[in-house]
């Protein structure tokens, strides 16, 4: 999430308490090549749960990319990945600079084999799943799991299903011959928890859920709420309720957030961004602008800056600047300062700065 950055030991403390809930596998920190910038929040948890309780997230560009990401992952002792691959047409064009679905078959099939050669356990994505068609979808699907993978999971990055599509949407992923279906949603409409009980109901036998529900584009399916309505709606006792308070203290105040983290659209975080490509192109992460409920788009980054990220900031600010020098220099200075909050305004003050010396 944009500006929430956790130290290792907060990912310590939170894993220890998702083991202890009954939480099967806790997904840490994200790997896209050489030098993760997550590796002490991995180390971390593997070091509190193990890595075999553990999940790491690798970025899927480009078959090269792919490789040094997941020789990365060894690195690291990464056991489990999930492969975030874009599928609708609309991200596939933006991340993998093609909206071919041939295409986008032979990125995940390539990554999931070289995957599989390397001995991880394999989840594969499909990035904005929920708005991508049927009869792009299902195919991809059918060819990751003929690649070996060993889950796929359905990410309703855009708020955009009811329940009931939501069911409908997972029985078409279900009914491929040994599928293992995870579902992951977003709160923005404030159906995640339905939507997310609507896939089980459907046959998904994984659910991606955060701590508070601390997420992008409204927050995620928030775990109290989903293990509370599983005990209540479904007699579900596998888990242990007593530790959620104390989790979600934990994560709140790791994150930064307070006592208490506001889903929804009208939150200030709601539309709050530290990609470029969320910034450049926020009509492919909203069903719902942010204007439109009287809200803002705003950039919100601690110390996970980057060129791009300081071009799009400075826009023509940048002119006569060197601004890799400068992403490095305001890198360097967040972290000896305890990386506070920045917005837009921010950087630029820090430019003018910069500029002075």
């Amino acid at each position: 999430m944009a500006g929430v950055e956790f130290r290792p030991h907060d990912a310590s403390v939170i894993a220890d308490l998702l083991v202890k809930t009954g939480v099967s596998l806790v997904e840490v920190g994200m790997v896209s090549g050489p030098s993760s910038k997550d590796a002490d929040l991995v180390l971390a948890t593997h070091e509190t749960v193990g890595p075999e309780r553990s999940l790491t997230l690798v970025v899927v560009r480009d078959r090269r990319q792919v490789e040094e990401a997941l020789d990365e992952a060894l690195r690291l002792g990464v056991r489990n990945v999930m492969f975030s691959i874009p599928t609708s047409e609309e991200h596939a064009a933006l991340k993998l600079a093609s909206p071919s679905s041939k295409y986008l078959t032979t990125v995940a099939r390539a990554a999931i084999e070289g995957a599989k050669e390397r001995g991880f356990h394999v989840t594969f994505s499909g990035e904005d799943g929920a708005r991508t068609p049927r009869e792009r979808l299902v195919p991809y699907v059918t060819a990751g799991f003929a690649a070996g993978a060993d889950r796929f999971r359905l990410a309703e990055t855009v708020a955009y299903l009811s329940p009931w599509q939501m069911e409908e949407k997972i029985a078409d992923l279900t009914a491929i011959d040994g599928a293992e279906i995870e579902i992951h949603s977003h709160n923005m409409l404030g159906m995640a928890v339905a939507n997310s009980l609507a896939a089980v109901r459907a046959g998904a036998r994984w659910i991606s859920t955060t701590v508070g529900g601390i997420g992008e584009r409204g927050g995620n399916a928030p775990l109290a709420e989903l293990l509370t309505s599983l005990r209540v709606i479904h007699g579900d006792t596998r888990f242990d309720l007593t530790h959620l308070t104390e989790l979600s203290e934990a994560a709140l105040r790791g994150a930064g957030l307070g006592e208490a983290f506001q889903s929804g659209p009208t939150t200030p975080h709601a539309f709050a961004y530290e990609l470029p490509g969320q910034l450049t192109h926020p009509e492919a992460y909203e069903t719902l602008p942010a204007e439109l409920v009287g809200n803002t788009r705003e950039l919100r980054v601690r110390t996970r800056l980057t060129t791009p990220l300081v071009d799009w900031a400075l826009d023509e600010e940048a002119a006569g600047l060197d601004t890799a020098a400068f992403t490095a220099w305001l890198t360097a200075r967040q972290e000896a300062s305890g990386a506070p909050l920045l917005d837009r305004d921010d950087i630029r003050k820090a430019a003018v700065d910069f500029r002075s010396l």
